[in-house]
């Protein structure tokens, strides 16, 4: 019988959500909903040194911004929960003394100073076979000295007990088969009495296996970690029901080598996560994509295709697209630059894409922070950030190219003055508004047609009279075509514009 897919994304509530983690989120989400599987959101909270107040709520949040839907998870519910790893201690004390009592893991004491030490003695020191028995844990020492520590409330950790020596394959769906000798692994620490919380690796491997995850997919930065987690599942017996590992490409600088950090996105002016941070300890505060004005669409199809392609030169695609096209086959083993002006020309294309209502409705709040939005209708907004879409890359820059529309221009700017308005310009605008005081029909069309008649009948310069009806309306050379600018302003507002710029704009020498 074929396994149901279900798949885990398992971020720790340490911070804001890399945008490397929002990708690995993604494809968890793409390969559930493509196989009809379900989306697991675990929060791995087993370091309560690096927890971060306010981590947990960001990564829900930030995953519901960019339509990544979770099935089960502390929110959600589910079957299999708890969900937050740090509510599931008497889950892992069970797992622990199962591995104690079948010789598969054992307990040592050695204090950090005493592994310092050992560090220093022993150049590259690896906890392991080769070692253990010169250090102090239930291996090398009585059992009476174990029992009495244990007694006395001695702080003690549980490592595995890897066997050296031996061959780890590791199968997975992107890189096909890794093998990894043993004896370059060290016995992890799988539990610290210090919090009575299990590390990274044995919470993982057990809450996957009591999950049902069919599928871990996770980033390339794991895979070292794989051959461990492979031993582990053999320690428990559980071999027969290991899930397929899937390790993703890293996401590299746009310049240089190396994985995609905050720094190179403060550097080169991007950012790094999905919502803006504000980081409770330092009071930083650390862009993001939302806040920046990227939509959550033209997100996910940009990092969809860093470390994935459809097998041709589509680069377009909804959601429901991507999670009808997405496979691993087309998953590169090899780092994806992250080239971050092609997430600009995805949310371009975006804009370009939505509906002028649509676009509106996501404009408004940048609207409201200029104007009282409310003296214009749903569809006047709508108008208006269509004629300029073509023009910017972020919602947010939709005002500077759209604000004349909701705010006559109260300066005009001096460069355009300086080589637009002339001695006489201002009696040849008093003229084009006797001709547009005889126009009914105030349509683009129609004006466009009476007004340039009028400017060739009188042989006047086409360019220095548009410009000049440019820059009374504007304010400044600039904007979309003159004439569906004057039909969404109206006949009233655009003559009492040019009237405006007739009494304050001068002529400046050059």
């Amino acid at each position: 019988m074929e396994r149901k897919v279900r798949v885990r994304f398992a971020p720790s509530p340490t911070g804001p959500l890399h945008i490397g983690g929002v990708r690995t989120a993604l494809y968890n989400y793409l390969f559930a909903r493509q196989h009809g599987g379900s989306m697991i959101l675990r929060i791995e909270d087993t370091d309560s040194t690096r927890f971060v107040e306010g981590a947990e709520d960001y990564i829900n949040e930030a995953l519901n911004w960019l339509g990544i839907g979770v099935d089960e998870g502390v929110r959600e519910g589910g079957d299999y929960g708890p969900y937050k790893q740090s509510e599931r201690r008497d889950i892992y004390r069970r797992y622990v003394k199962q591995l104690l009592d079948n010789g598969k893991a054992y307990i040592a004491f050695d204090t950090p100073e005493e592994l310092d030490a050992k560090r220093q003695e022993i150049q590259n020191f690896q906890y392991d076979a080769s070692t253990r028995m010169m250090m102090r844990n239930s291996l090398s020492l009585p059992a009476e000295e174990v029992k009495a520590l244990l007694d006395a409330g001695t702080k003690h950790v549980v490592r595995f007990k890897i066997e050296p020596d031996r061959d780890v394959v590791v199968n997975d769906l992107i890189r096909g088969q890794v093998t990894i000798n043993s004896s370059i692994l060290d016995d992890k620490v799988l539990y610290k009495s210090a919090d009575d919380l299990p590390t990274y690796h044995l919470a993982n491997i057990v809450d996957d296996h009591l999950m049902e995850v069919s599928h871990v997919i996770r980033g390339e930065e794991w895979l070292p970690s794989a051959p461990l987690h492979v031993l582990l599942y053999e320690a428990f017996g559980w071999s027969d029901c290991m899930p397929q590992f899937v390790h993703l490409p890293l996401l590299l600088k746009p310049d240089g080598k190396g994985k995609l950090s905050k720094r190179d996105g403060d550097r080169l002016g991007f950012p790094v996560f999905p919502l803006e941070w504000h980081d409770p300890k330092s009071g930083e505060v650390s862009s993001g994509y939302r806040e920046r004005g990227y939509l959550p669409q033209a997100v996910v199809n940009f990092l969809a295709l860093l470390g994935w392609n459809p097998g041709d030169d589509r680069e377009m695609f909804t959601m429901d697209e991507l999670i009808k096209e997405f496979s691993f086959e087309h998953c590169s083993k090899k780092g994806a630059k992250f080239d971050f002006e092609k997430g600009k020309w995805f949310n371009h294309e975006y804009l370009m894409n939505m509906p002028d209502d649509q676009l509106a409705e996501v404009f408004m709040p940048v609207l409201k922070q200029h104007v009282d939005a409310s003296a214009f209708t749903r569809q006047y907004i709508a108008k208006a950030v269509g004629l300029v879409k073509s023009r910017v890359n972020f919602v947010n820059e939709l005002w500077e190219q759209a604000a004349f529309f909701f705010r006559a221009p109260e300066t005009y700017a001096e460069k355009d003055v300086r080589k637009r308005w002339k001695e006489g310009t201002d009696d040849i605008m008093r003229e084009l508004i006797a001709v547009l005081q005889g126009i009914d029909d105030f349509s683009s069309k129609n004006c466009e047609e009476i007004v340039l008649g009028w400017i060739k009948e009188h042989e006047y310069h086409m360019g220095n009279v548009m410009n000049a009806f440019r820059l009374t309306v504007v304010g400044e050379c600039k904007g979309p075509h003159m004439f569906d600018i004057t039909e969404l302003l109206g006949k009233e507002e655009t003559i009492a514009r040019i009237e405006r710029g007739v009494a304050n704009i001068h002529p400046v020498e050059a």
